[in-house]
């Protein structure tokens, strides 16, 4: 068993990586249609499957796969860890110079994959696909899809059309350096934007699902709001999360400590009484949580110190690799 993560491979010029949960009747074809694709683009490739503790025989399929052709490397996972922490996984075990990521259920389009790598080789970091004729319903895809893309792009000032198509192009040195957990592939461009990386979208096709059972529900629609918090306090003040709650502290402190001055000038000048006066609970309660908030902040950067020097761990265990190359 191997945890590590990969080293680049300079023969290697292309790794598509897929997170696979219960399509075994999807696996075997989608493959084939990328071996057709990669067959005829220059260089060499590997196709990374990540297992997220299937239930059928999804597995089985993969062995097949990967018995059958050489540049296909199964990762096996103990358990169903997530499509955010499988996707962490083939980022950690791709070796190409591009890596593309792509759903398993056969709704991306294989056939994208020479357009992304283009637009790579312009000189950009990352590209991002964009499902523009989606296949999906309206109300329980669509719709949920349009409010989360606009409210995700106001909030990370990172605008794109489709946030949650999973067929995007990164180049090597970016797929390594992306920290994913919860929900967060989903915001992946705009985690990749804090660190300065040239960001593309372009135009994919998107097929309907023709087997297999969607993964998606409208639950999935307050696990992206409680993330996108996330997302954004990471954004804005991960480094400097004193200025946050610092801030909030210094606010309700200060607020507190006029209350209570008026209060206790209105006591000493003109007698009037103190004790029953919701204010003074008030500006008593506004300058605990002042104080609690600036102790927070505190804590939070010796936190942020702690993270910044502690060694990543990875957010999945691995029981098995296969690897033949």
């Amino acid at each position: 068993m191997n945890n590590g993560t990969s080293k680049p491979n300079p023969e290697l010029a292309l790794s598509v990586i897929l997170p696979v949960y219960n399509e075994e009747e999807n696996i075997i074809h989608l493959h084939n249609e990328i071996v057709a694709v990669l067959d005829a683009m220059p260089g060499q490739s590997e196709i990374v499957y990540v297992d997220d503790g299937s239930s059928d025989g999804t597995l089985d399929c993969l062995k097949e796969i990967h018995e059958s052709d050489e540049r296909a490397v199964v990762v096996e996972f103990r358990r169903n860890f997530g499509q955010t922490a499988a996707m962490a996984a083939g980022f950690d075990m791709a070796r190409g110079e591009i890596v593309i990521a792509m759903d398993a259920d056969r709704q991306n389009d294989p056939a994208d994959i020479p357009k992304l790598v283009a637009k790579i080789e312009e000189g950009f970091d990352l590209v991002s696909g964009w499902r523009h004729d989606r296949k999906d319903g309206y109300w329980l895809r669509l719709f949920p899809s349009k409010i989360a893309n606009k409210l995700i792009s106001s909030t990370t000032d990172v605008r794109l059309h489709d946030y949650g198509c999973s067929l995007k192009a990164f180049r090597f040195e970016v797929a390594k350096q992306l920290s994913l957990y919860g929900e967060m592939h989903r915001f992946i461009p705009a985690l990749a934007s804090a660190v300065g990386v040239r960001i593309a979208e372009v135009k994919v096709n998107h097929r309907p699902r023709v087997a297999g059972e969607s993964k998606y529900g409208i639950s999935r629609t307050f696990r992206v709001i409680l993330d996108l918090i996330t997302v954004k306090f990471l954004l804005r003040f991960s480094s400097k999360p004193m200025q946050f709650f610092g801030s909030i502290g210094l606010i309700s402190g200060f607020i507190g400590f006029a209350l209570c001055f008026y209060l206790t000038i209105e006591k000493l000048f003109y007698s009037v009484p103190m004790s029953d006066r919701p204010l003074l609970l008030l500006g008593i309660m506004l300058l605990f949580i002042g104080l609690q908030f600036i102790t927070v902040g505190l804590l939070a950067e010796l936190m942020t110190r702690t993270y910044h020097e502690a060694q990543d761990k990875p957010i999945y265990t691995v029981r098995n690799i296969l690897r033949k190359k």
